[in-house]
């Protein structure tokens, strides 16, 4: 086990390249098993979930190999069994993404229950209900399997439950080789649904409607090889952004998407974070007056997550954070996920002002000044949370358990310390005492 030593109170300054989008990255690499052709992969994050995914390729047969930085070649024409390794599965919640590929190209899958942060109940049955509505037979015990029935899966119009983002991924990754048309309603439409879309278009699927809830999919008997580059991933830029206004350094990302950040923008200048944008670069200013906007007539503003374009839910934690050091106080309504905002009573070890309601909804009044701890990350966001405090509060704090944070954010402390952030990763004792 690793962990972080921080020694906070220094601005973070300078310029930096977000990685892929690991939520994009994800899919993408399950999208490989749809063709037997060599599929490049470009801008690919180098973190743990990454890696937990591409092992789960291999395993099933695929062959998979690192060309250069970044760029990952894999080609599943060697796939012999559909069977996803319990151990390599439980890993991470993307192994579940294996299914719909599996399921269209070979009609069977079978499946443990996926692994994944535990922030809250994560509901299968959205995936379920898809793959259903597609003809499969859905098997529930101790594995999960998935048959086709008799002429492989058949093209549907289905109504999701809820805009799961797995589920229409897992929806959409089926359908591109289900012959005929498909259609997706109130389908999730998040960036890295999106990219996922674009790349099975590359593929050779037709897909109308990416950026809506309404999804059409003309699927294919046979798709292609492809070359596809990663977005960049936008959460990622939400977190350095933050990094930067409470640290009080200027900051320029680089090579964004504006267009992914519009809402994440929106939220954060409520909280007192100006940015703006130069072509695709976002910059910070530095040495902000952080001061929460009330709403009109001086009432409590709050900030709610949700589906795309909504706030992102993986960006609450990151909020939270921010929050602790403007003037003023928030409501902070984490809708998704019922155990997201459990970490916090790490941030009030820190010395922060939040004041748990229930489980969805926190109160953070701030500024307040942090002091270093010893702390723990619990999950990925969380994790990244706890970095933002750390790096402003007074002292030395240690974050345990870092290989969370490593599941979703590449060389996170190298890259702050380009930056000029006082950060070092060592062996912690204490996790084997």
């Amino acid at each position: 086990m690793e962990k972080f030593v921080i020694d906070g109170g220094v601005p973070l300054s300078g310029s930096v390249v977000p990685a892929g989008n690991k939520n994009g990255a994800l899919p993408i690499l399950a999208a490989t098993l749809l063709t037997d052709q060599d599929v490049t992969l470009r801008n690919v994050p180098r973190i743990s979930d990454v890696d937990a995914m591409l092992a789960l390729l291999a395993s099933l047969g695929a062959s998979v190999a690192w060309t250069s930085d970044g760029a990952v070649q894999i080609n599943a024409a060697g796939v012999d069994h559909t069977t996803v390794d319990r151990e390599l599965g439980e890993q991470i919640r993307a192994s579940f993404l294996l299914a719909g590929p599996l399921l269209a190209r070979f009609g069977h899958a079978e499946l443990p229950p996926p692994g994944g942060d535990v922030i809250g109940r994560r509901r299968l049955d959205p995936h379920f209900d898809a793959m259903r509505a597609l003809g499969a037979i859905v098997e529930i015990d101790a594995q999960i399997t998935l048959k086709a029935p008799a002429g492989g899966l058949r093209p549907c119009d289905f109504l999701m439950d809820e805009p799961s983002v797995m589920a229409t991924e897992n929806a959409l990754l089926a359908a591109a080789l289900t012959p005929g048309r498909t259609v997706v309603r109130n389908a999730a439409s998040e960036p890295h649904v999106q990219d996922l879309a674009r790349m099975l278009v590359a593929m050779g699927a037709e897909i109308d409607g990416i950026g809506s809830n309404v999804m059409t999919v003309h699927g294919r008997e046979r798709l292609d090889g492809c070359t596809h580059t990663i977005a960049p991933d936008h959460i990622e830029v939400g977190s350095f952004m933050a990094l930067a206004g409470v640290t009080g350094g200027e900051l320029v990302i680089k090579d964004t998407v504006p267009e992914d950040l519009r809402m994440i923008r929106l939220i954060f200048e409520r909280l007192g974070l100006r940015s703006h944008l130069d072509g695709n670069d976002v910059i910070v200013p530095g040495d902000q007056d952080l001061t929460i906007m009330t709403d009109a007539g001086g009432f409590t503003p709050k900030i709610q997550d949700g589906p795309w374009p909504a706030f992102p839910a993986d960006l609450t934690s990151v909020a939270v954070a921010l929050a602790t050091q403007a003037a003023g106080s928030v409501i902070v309504h984490e809708w998704m996920f019922e155990s997201r905002l459990i970490f916090t009573d790490k941030l009030q070890l820190m010395g922060a002002a939040i004041t748990i309601c229930d489980p969805h909804r926190a109160i953070v009044v701030g500024p307040r000044k942090l002091r270093g701890q010893r702390v723990d990350s619990p999950d990925i966001r969380a994790g990244m949370a706890m970095l933002i405090a750390a790096l402003c509060a007074e002292g030395t704090t240690e974050i345990g358990n870092v290989r969370q944070i490593d599941r979703g954010y590449e060389r996170i402390d190298e890259r702050l310390r380009a930056l000029g952030a006082r950060i070092t990763r060592v062996e912690d004792t204490s996790a084997r005492a």
